[in-house]
């Protein structure tokens, strides 16, 4: 994967580490078969899709079987609550706008911290840390259509055809859509570089 890939698969991590290289992703959905009741023999394949990919993903398996960018913090696949077409909700890593970088003087000398780091992943602020410290932590929520003429169809039930190879060519097709749809907004932010902070009386 390149630096600023935004999701991606992790075929060898989720072979490496089952007997046999059946796969943990396999294993879980041969497990949770019962989390596809309600797809099964549907005319749309979106929401057959949506719980591959939430069984691909945390908490679900954790490491997931979809991997992404340290900047994501979630992200969901979901049929539209209006006609049913697929959309994905994706939350994202971001630093202060510019309209708060550009002075601190909203400050007020409470020494404002933004998302802790630890060996290059964001992580949310301990309990301790929230205790003594102001935390300001920014994100971006990225909310759009997905195209799923691509998806395989729903099968008619846990017996039709094999349900594992037919949820990793869901994933697969929509971890392919998603990296399309996030991965330039990953690269404009890893490319901006910190933000400069003004000190008091600084404009």
């Amino acid at each position: 994967m390149s630096s600023h890939e935004a999701f991606w698969i992790d075929q060898d991590f989720d072979r490496e580490r089952t007997p046999g290289g059946r796969g943990r992703y396999g294993q879980r959905v041969r497990r949770d078969l019962a989390a596809f009741a309600d797809s099964w023999g549907d005319i749309s394949p979106v929401a057959f899709a949506c719980t591959a990919w939430r069984l691909a993903t945390p908490p679900a398996l954790d490491p997931g079987y979809v991997r992404w960018h340290r900047r994501v913090l979630e992200a969901t696949c979901l049929a539209s609550p209006w006609d049913g077409t697929l959309s994905a909700r994706v939350r994202i890593v971001a630093p202060w706008p510019v309209a708060l970088t550009s002075s601190r003087t909203w400050w007020h000398d409470r020494g404002w911290r933004d998302w802790p780091e630890t060996f290059g992943q964001f992580l949310a602020p301990a309990d301790q840390e929230l205790a003594k410290h102001a935390h300001l932590r920014a994100s971006l929520l990225a909310e759009a259509p997905i195209p799923f003429e691509q998806l395989p169809a729903a099968p008619n039930g846990p017996d039709d055809g094999d349900v594992v190879e037919l949820a990793r060519r869901a994933v697969t097709i929509l971890t392919r859509e998603l990296d399309d749809l996030i991965a330039p907004i990953i690269q404009r932010l890893e490319g901006a570089g910190p933000p400069r902070l003004h000190g008091p009386g600084e404009r």
